[in-house]
């Protein structure tokens, strides 16, 4: 009676969207630089709010990603 094959995916699924996310919320520059101004690697793309607006979006879609793995596992949908 061991742990499914999808369930174990979900289950890395799930801690690399964790991790993903960390990073990008960590990397976003809320009245500063912050973390994303080392470098000026924000100016290099197009500019920094094309490369913020980027990064936003990028942001909701890990962290939409992560809620939709998180209430397939906790409602048992996967075993």
């Amino acid at each position: 009676m061991g742990m499914s094959v999808p369930y174990i995916i979900m289950l890395i699924l799930e801690a690399v969207l964790g991790l993903a996310m960390v990073a990008l919320i960590l990397l976003h520059a809320p009245k500063g630089d912050g973390i994303g101004g080392i470098g000026a690697g924000a100016t290099v793309f197009t500019g920094k709010r094309g490369a913020e607006a980027g990064l936003d979006n990028l942001t909701w879609v890990i962290s939409v990603s992560f809620m939709l793995v998180c209430f397939i596992l906790g409602f048992g949908l996967v075993r």
